[in-house]
């Protein structure tokens, strides 16, 4: 058993309380479904909308949007219990979307999109990365031209979460001269929208459930009323803003599979027998959890403190960063060595230690990769 963690505050009765029923509900009605998912390579949009419903998608948002006014905690503890379970991270891309319209929208952008979002009938993704362009979106070349009361877009996009499953993309699009003052971000309605193309479903090293698209724009037409905001330009800031945010909104999960993997380790070291004793009875095996179980309990510990400052509305963005890089490279590490302990089972799909090894990889490159997180920690140190 990991160790017990000292309680922050916002580790209430209630948030506990709302915890569990989530666990209840990924236990009973995702978790049965997963190995389908995997294989078919997608999770069906329809399955969100009961999620939705028992107020899991957006329960941060205000109740005028559709949530439950509930604290950016509260969405963290979804992610957790996903991760857990191992539910991929489309939610987490979700509200992200939604984080966008929440800050950025006008109000008649927010009462248009926000509560379907919360009620799951709205599926949200996030069209940043183009075949040429990743990290440096500065570089960006699909492009929104205006013509009168519409904006038609034309480019093409690369490595969406929910770019097959989506119904409304937040779409980062050129609508200025070369650099970031020309990036704006325009908000598309999908479903039967002309021009509008999902191309390869990409297949993955893992996160097998998630499905991971090409886009392609042809002469798309979009009310200019989708302009998130009502100022072009503002794209690059608006998307700079949700960085704290988004750097959690991958590190709980890091934290959780991090746990998940040692309990499964610990168990199966126990049973598993090798000349004429445990696995757990060698040296090296209780060495090794014992080193992985320690950085569980630091990852988690250094996560809830985020999370608190999150809250206090204290967390920096390079705080945010060496949470991110490192908490995603030590699951990639605990994942590796617990696999190790299975030995040969652990390279087989089946036990849930090689898909949580495989599904952690990507952890390190989405969302800003490790190398761009120490870049700008860095930046900040030598200014």
């Amino acid at each position: 058993m990991l160790p017990q963690l000292h309680r922050h505050p916002w580790m209430g009765e209630e948030i506990e309380a709302f915890r569990e029923q989530v666990r209840r509900y990924v236990a009973g009605e995702l978790s049965p479904n997963l190995d389908g998912w995997r294989r078919q390579g997608f999770i069906p949009r329809e399955v969100w909308r009961p999620f939705g419903e028992m107020g899991f998608m957006l329960p941060e948002l205000a109740e005028e949007h559709g949530g439950a006014g509930a604290s950016l905690a509260y969405q963290l503890a979804v992610q957790d219990e996903l991760a857990k379970a191992e539910v991929p991270a489309n939610t987490a891309v979700h509200t992200i979307a939604a984080h966008y319209i929440l800050d950025y929208g006008t109000e008649a952008q927010k009462q248009r999109w926000l509560p379907k979002l919360a009620s799951g009938e709205t599926l949200a993704g996030i069209a940043l990365t183009e075949p040429g362009c990743g990290s440096d979106l500065k570089s960006l070349r699909t492009r929104a031209r205006r013509e009168g009361d519409e904006y038609v877009i034309d480019g093409a996009k690369t490595f969406i979460t929910n770019g097959f499953s989506a119904n409304l993309l937040v779409v980062a699009v050129r609508t200025g001269d070369a650099g970031s003052r020309g990036v704006s971000l325009v908000v598309l309605e999908t479903e039967n929208l002309a021009g509008f193309r999902v191309g390869r479903r990409l297949e993955k090293l893992g996160q097998h459930a998630s499905d991971t698209a090409e886009l392609f724009f042809d002469g798309v037409r979009v009310p200019a009323s989708h302009l998130l905001g009502e100022k072009e330009g503002n794209g690059f800031v608006q998307l700079m803003s949700q960085l704290p945010y988004e750097r959690l909104l991958l590190c709980v999960p890091a934290a959780a599979v991090i746990e998940r993997a040692v309990e499964l380790t610990v168990e199966y070291t126990k049973q598993r027998k090798a000349f004429g004793q445990s696995l757990a009875d060698f040296q090296n095996t209780r060495f090794k959890l014992a080193e992985c179980a320690t950085l569980a309990h630091v990852v988690r510990t250094f996560i809830n403190d985020c999370t608190q400052r999150l809250l206090d509305g204290t967390l920096d963005d390079e705080a945010a960063y060496m949470a991110k890089w490192w908490c995603t490279e030590q699951q990639g590490k605990v994942t590796d060595e617990c696999l190790q302990l299975f030995g040969g089972y652990g390279y087989m799909a089946e036990y849930p230690i090689a898909r949580l090894y495989a599904d952690a990889r990507v952890q390190r490159i989405y969302g800003g990769t490790t190398e761009i997180m120490k870049d700008l920690i860095a930046r900040r140190l030598l200014a």
